[in-house]
């Protein structure tokens, strides 16, 4: 990924090398992929990786917000209060 200055000139993002150890499997598959999509190795595994952290960070939220209504559940007026709103937002609807 490059960062580009107003005057249009590209400077390259500071990125770090490492080393990752693949068995001949994977490899292949990663081979195969980066060519069908016309990418280099390091582009396809850098979005993986994008795509696993951002899943997990999801899956964390996920996991919290249902923490916080199981510790302070809705009350039954709350609940009553919503399906009432749902139920407005669906007869205001033209179809």
């Amino acid at each position: 990924m490059a960062a580009t200055k107003p005057s249009g000139t590209i400077w390259p993002v500071s990125r770090t090398q490492t080393l990752v150890q693949l068995n001949e499997d994977l490899l292949r598959q990663l081979d195969e992929r980066a060519a069908k999509e016309g990418r280099s190795r390091s582009s396809l595994i850098r979005d993986a990786i994008d795509a696993y952290l951002f899943d997990e960070d999801k899956a964390r939220i996920d996991r919290e917000i249902v923490e916080g209504y199981e510790r302070i559940p809705e009350t039954d007026e709350e609940m009553e209060s919503v399906e009432a709103s749902a139920r407005e937002a669906v007869e205001e609807e033209p179809w």
